[in-house]
């Protein structure tokens, strides 16, 4: 017993079990990193849709992202950011960048919704990545509006807002505002993280709550506002600015009254 209880307190073995410690870590992030990029190209697109891809490509975007897509000074590697990225981007008009700036600018589409599909599955046939969302994982009847709002709240609330209006960032960018965007395109976003925003994968927020987060924007983007002046939803700034500023003419106008009265 006494050779076994020096043998527990060699030296060594706090660095064996740090390094059996590191390796399991490592395979488990491994395992899930695997597991959720098996589930991430799902759509199969032809080899025509491919072709006419490229060359639409090769004729707007290639300035910026290279001739083989793996990015230059001006844009990024495009290889596995998926069809999604690109149906997201350029189905809002953001790409092509009409000008280099903080952050791409919404803007109408160059392109119609074929060849928009058609540059997703050029740029899908690179390297795997997320994939368009099905429908069903769009269908807002299914959705959990209150679920969505605790989503929403915990990791969106602070660059959105509350209410999805929106808010500025630093160095002259901004978190837009989600009102009248589409269902696939708030989606994707969450997908792949475009500009500032983080990405959401499935190991973050499921598919599930990514529909119920969805659901709730709806929720807010149909309804009308139910508590008085929306104050542009913009949160205590804008509401603590007009009772200060309301607070304040009531109350000079309170003092000229008394004044009045007493002369």
């Amino acid at each position: 017993m006494k050779a076994l209880s020096q043998k527990r307190r060699h030296p060594m073995a706090a660095l064996a079990l740090l390094v059996m410690a590191l390796l399991l870590t490592g395979g488990l992030y491994a395992v899930a990193t695997t597991t959720n990029e098996a589930k991430a190209e799902t759509t199969t697109y032809s080899a025509q849709d491919i072709e006419e891809g490229q060359k639409l490509f090769m004729a707007n975007c290639s300035t910026c992202h290279g001739m083989k897509a793996e990015g230059t000074s001006s844009g990024p590697s495009l290889i596995g950011v998926g069809a999604s990225a690109v149906d997201f981007q350029v189905g809002t008009g953001r790409m092509p960048m009409q000008m280099q700036g903080p952050q791409a600018q919404v803007k109408p589409q160059q392109f119609n919704e074929e060849q928009t599909s058609q540059l997703a599955a050029y740029v899908a046939s690179l390297g795997a990545g997320p994939s368009v969302p099905a429908d069903e994982d769009l269908d807002i009847s299914k959705g959990n509006s209150a679920n969505g709002a605790q989503v929403f709240l915990a990791n969106c609330a602070m660059c959105h807002n509350a209410a999805g209006q929106g808010g500025a960032l630093t160095r002259g960018k901004f978190a837009p505002s989600l009102m009248g965007v589409s269902e696939k395109h708030i989606y994707e976003a969450m997908q792949t993280g475009p500009q500032n925003m983080p990405v959401f994968n499935d190991a973050n927020i499921t598919p599930e709550e990514k529909r119920d987060v969805i659901t709730y924007l709806k929720t807010l983007d149909n309804n009308t506002t139910v508590g008085g002046f929306s104050l542009g939803s913009l949160g205590p700034v804008s509401e603590g600015l007009f009772i200060w500023t309301v607070g304040l003419v009531i109350v000079i106008g309170f003092t000229v009254w008394l004044t009045s009265r007493s002369a």
